[in-house]
């Protein structure tokens, strides 16, 4: 086994592999850029080395400079993690010529599966079935739209490089065929370095089944089962559960030897995903092999009681697979959900900020393979980068956490994820949290209705329109602003510096906005709490105790709890599982923002400008798409707000943009 690896990653990952590491016995080096210095994955590993400026074009996917450090410091061997060079042959080819171990497969099958087009010729020639479509390398505009023509629509455009999500384009008619090709291509080099697509069939309501397959230099290869990940949005996963609901052992077997034979048809070494889609009569098609540890990988671990990153370390020592397939069983349900900063109601953009408060549930510590593995695995898990204080910049994937739950069926693993999310406060920044909540208890959900458009199809009820905030957490967040104030909940009357009045009653009024408008909340003081009206409601409310930001409140005969984190002017009261925000002071302070569905007319983020749309005296209607700019490797429409017309272009093509500037001048009709 290995005395020493370099981890060239960073984030969760490189935090996850540093965990299995250490318990191990094996030493860890972390290598970060300019942004990361003071990151997580750099203090929990046993050395670190600089690399490079924030950008990973610059850092983290400089392999000769990766190279250089690990020999620098007598790493033995480089864990490429998943995402930047862990599908990259030449890194691997790299890393063996300098005498170094590439903790994955043989460049041959990187270099084999890189290409989703010769990919599928191979798997074609495996017998391993093959969506409808176009793979091969003729990139004629009208060349490629032909091909659509004839596969009949919707179709799909993929980066032939791609993964992630980037580069992937659902095309519904021939006419808006070659804009969706301008934008793929132009994704998929700015992602990937190669702006080559192939066409496919798009299937409707097809499921996203993936098998975790493993293969040693011994001649053994197995199949871990597989992984549902069917609820997508922008084409990446957001829940994603093992084993695959509704899933025959028929079908699980033939899943698994197909995946089988794709890794053995390439010479495959190490931990690989074969994706599937999956049609909802039971048929499925190969879409591509992932030749590294996948995002998702803990569900499988959780009902397999296996540490995947030991066993790659084991399989890259030229050990044998630690299990034979007639070893390897499930048990129980497993669920992960993807924490992400990010909008979900202004479609999904990434957002940007430090994490002033983190509080998350209870969570088991959970070693994979130690103990008692999967008889008894821990019932919550939470794999992350990213502690309270920390930022999330713009150069990197703005995932902040994933959550990780175990039951014994899918209904307890279900329950124990909407409550691990109910009980997660994150504060600083946009995250996904109470949309996570709302689609793990959905219906279609939480009956196993998947599919990859299950978002979209069901939008109305995972995007429910905004409701006023309901008296409790009012009365929680008044609570919060008037503490200090004195002991309205009792004690001396006099030596308090409150309102209350021995002859008549004060009122104070304070004034909130939230998402669905402004509130403005009467409280009278009495000689025991205040008398409290919002909305048409009143009550009589008491501190009944307070423990740091967590206050205790009577509401009339109820008892209410819930933690409030006072932030500038803005009150966050987390409470019944909600985290509602709510703004103090003038509720029209904020009115005038130029904002619409579907863009508005600042930068959301700092990025790049890649295409613009309009030009300077265009008459545009509301909606119409102005410009796209490149963030956080994801592309971003600014749309016009109202009808008007286009005054002036502020940006070119190519230019950096920080967050809020102005793009452009717009005067509404």
């Amino acid at each position: 086994m290995f005395q020493k690896i370099l981890i060239a990653n960073r984030g969760e990952i490189a935090c996850r592999v540093a965990a299995t590491a250490r318990r191990l016995g094996i030493k860890t080096v972390a290598v970060y850029s300019d942004a990361d210095a003071g990151a997580k994955h750099v203090a929990v590993c046993d050395e670190a080395l600089a690399i490079g400026p924030a950008p990973s074009k610059e850092s983290y996917l400089r392999y000769e400079k990766i190279i250089q450090a690990a020999l620098a410091t007598g790493a033995q061997a480089i864990h490429p993690g998943y995402g930047f060079l862990s599908e990259n042959e030449e890194f691997a080819d790299s890393c063996a010529r300098a005498g170094l171990v590439f903790i994955g497969p043989p460049a041959s099958a990187i270099r084999a599966m890189g290409s989703k087009s010769a990919a599928k010729a191979l798997m074609e020639s495996a017998d391993v079935p093959l969506v409808p479509g176009y793979h091969g390398e003729n990139q004629d505009a009208d060349f490629l739209r032909g091909q659509a023509d004839a596969i009949g629509y919707p179709v799909l455009l993929k980066a032939s490089a791609g993964g992630g999500g980037k580069g992937m384009r659902i095309v519904e008619r021939s006419e808006d065929f070659e804009a969706a090709l301008k934008s793929c291509k132009r994704e998929a080099i700015n992602s990937f370095g190669d702006d080559r697509v192939l066409v496919e069939k798009y299937l409707i309501r097809p499921r996203h089944i993936e098998i975790q397959v493993f293969a040693d230099t011994h001649g053994n290869c197995v199949y871990l089962y597989e992984r549902d990940c069917s609820v997508q949005r922008r084409h990446q996963k957001v829940l994603e559960e093992a084993p695959a609901p509704g899933m025959s052992e028929t079908r699980r077997r033939s899943m698994g030897q197909a995946a089988v034979a794709a890794a053995r048809a390439v010479g495959y070494v190490g931990a690989g995903t074969v994706e599937f889609i999956a049609n909802q009569d039971g048929s499925f098609y190969f879409m591509e092999m992932n030749t590294r540890l996948q995002v998702e990988h803990p569900v499988t671990e959780m009902i397999t009681g296996t540490d995947l990153v030991e066993w790659q370390l084991r399989v890259a020592a030229g050990e044998p697979l630690p299990l034979r397939q007639d070893e390897l069983s499930i048990h129980g349900h497993a669920l992960e959900a993807r924490i992400y900063a990010e909008n979900p109601e202004k479609g999904f953009l990434p957002s940007i900020g430090t994490v002033r408060r983190l509080r998350t549930p209870a969570a088991a510590h959970f070693e994979p393979g130690a103990g008692a593995g999967a008889a008894d695995p821990a019932a919550v898990r939470i794999d992350s980068g990213v502690r309270e204080g920390d930022a999330i910049s713009p150069f990197y994937d703005p995932m902040i956490a994933k959550l990780i739950v175990w039951g014994r069926d899918r209904d307890e693993a279900l329950a124990r994820m909407s409550q691990a999310l109910a009980e997660y406060q994150l504060v600083g920044l946009a995250t996904n949290v109470a949309f996570l909540k709302r689609l793990v208890e959905s219906a279609p959900y939480s009956r196993a209705d998947l599919d990859t458009g299950l978002i979209e199809r069901h939008r109305d009820a995972l995007f429910p329109p905004a409701q006023a905030t309901a008296l409790p957490a009012l009365a929680l967040a008044a609570a919060a602003l008037l503490d200090g104030e004195g002991h309205p909940g009792g004690g001396d009357p006099w030596a308090g510096t409150g309102g209350w009045r021995m002859n008549g009653t004060l009122v104070r009024r304070l004034a909130f906005s939230d998402e669905a408008g402004s509130q403005v909340v009467e409280l009278g003081y009495q000689r025991q709490g205040w008398s409290l009206q919002a909305g048409g409601q009143r009550a009589s409310v008491a501190l009944v105790g307070r423990e740091d930001t967590q206050f205790t409140l009577r509401l009339d005969d109820a008892v209410v709890r819930g933690n409030v984190v006072r932030e500038g002017e803005t009150v966050h009261v987390f409470t019944g599982g909600r985290h509602v925000t709510l703004h103090h002071g003038d509720p029209l302070a904020h009115a005038g923002e130029l904002e619409a569905e579907g863009g508005r007319l600042t930068a959301p983020m700092p990025g790049k400008i890649v295409a613009l749309l309009t030009e300077k005296g265009a008459v545009v209607e509301k909606g119409a798409p102005l410009l796209i700019m490149e963030a956080m490797k994801m592309e971003h429409t600014i749309a016009a707000p109202a009808g008007g017309t286009v005054e002036e272009l502020l940006y070119a093509v190519g230019d950096q943009v920080s967050e809020g500037v102005q793009l452009l001048a717009f005067k509404a009709a």
